[in-house]
């Protein structure tokens, strides 16, 4: 589990944003619906963010991230892995998510986000970049190969090694085809140092741009308001995002 129910994300609200949100549901190719939830800025927007969660899916922590992001003059969208298995309905604190992570693929997961990438677009955004944590971390990264002509793919501890409902991201640098920002734990129980080296490698030798920041310590999970003892590391996690983000979004529009 990425993230306790109550947690949120360590971000400051702007107060007196003028933002809007809605919750959605959108239809895959394959006829498949789930739930999204989309959150925009007044002013429209030409850069926006598609938001992978982690192995629960789509819920408030998420929700209030995409916030967080039209806050800042980007459209967001998070959207939920289970439509095939568990429907769009909301759900409560009880859902036993487990079962239904197995049953996702790569083609599925990314299948979905195509229609939530599409959906920003139609809105009017140029630029879309994925952006991702834990299960939605690798999936992040696997979007830059999956065809979507996204700007950039930003990862929070992600495993670059994991083959889960496909290749691992390392087996697939060869087919990345954006620059890939990793904002790793250091403390990792499950992503090792080694795991980071080899996907520096494979990205290296693949030539696609890229960094990989590893913070000294800090457990899976670190970008968390609970988490105050690795606020350090969250606000140079969510200044570098926002960086990047803004950096590729102007020279794909200069």
């Amino acid at each position: 589990m990425c993230f306790d129910l109550d947690s949120a994300p360590p971000i400051p609200v702007i107060a007196g944003a003028a933002v809007s949100h809605d919750d959605l549901v959108l239809t895959a190719a394959d006829g498949n619906e789930f739930a999204a939830f989309l959150a925009t800025p007044d002013e429209p927007a030409t850069a926006g963010v598609v938001i992978y969660p982690d192995v629960r899916g789509l819920y408030r922590f998420y929700e209030e991230l995409a916030l967080r992001f039209a806050e800042r003059g980007y459209a967001a969208i998070a959207f939920d892995y289970f439509g095939r298995t568990a429907g769009t309905e909301k759900r409560d604190d009880e859902f036993e998510y487990g079962p239904h992570v197995e049953q996702t693929t790569d083609d599925d997961v990314q299948a979905d986000a195509r229609a939530a990438i599409e959906h920003l677009r139609s809105l009017g955004v140029r630029s879309v970049f994925s952006v991702g944590f834990c299960f939605g971390g690798r999936a992040s990264w696997v979007a830059a190969a999956s065809g979507h002509g996204l700007a950039g793919a930003i990862g929070f501890y992600g495993s670059p090694t994991r083959q889960r409902g496909g290749p691992s991201v390392v087996e697939r640098a060869g087919q990345l085809e954006a620059p890939i920002l990793a904002l790793q734990a250091g403390d990792d129980g499950s992503i090792t140092a080694a795991d980071n080296a080899s996907f520096e490698r494979a990205l290296t030798d693949a030539g696609v741009e890229h960094e990989i920041v590893t913070y000294d310590g800090a457990p899976h999970s670190f970008f968390d308001r609970k988490q105050e003892a690795f606020a350090e590391a969250s606000d140079d996690a969510w200044r570098r995002t926002l960086e990047f983000i803004d950096s590729l979004s102007r020279s794909s529009t200069a």
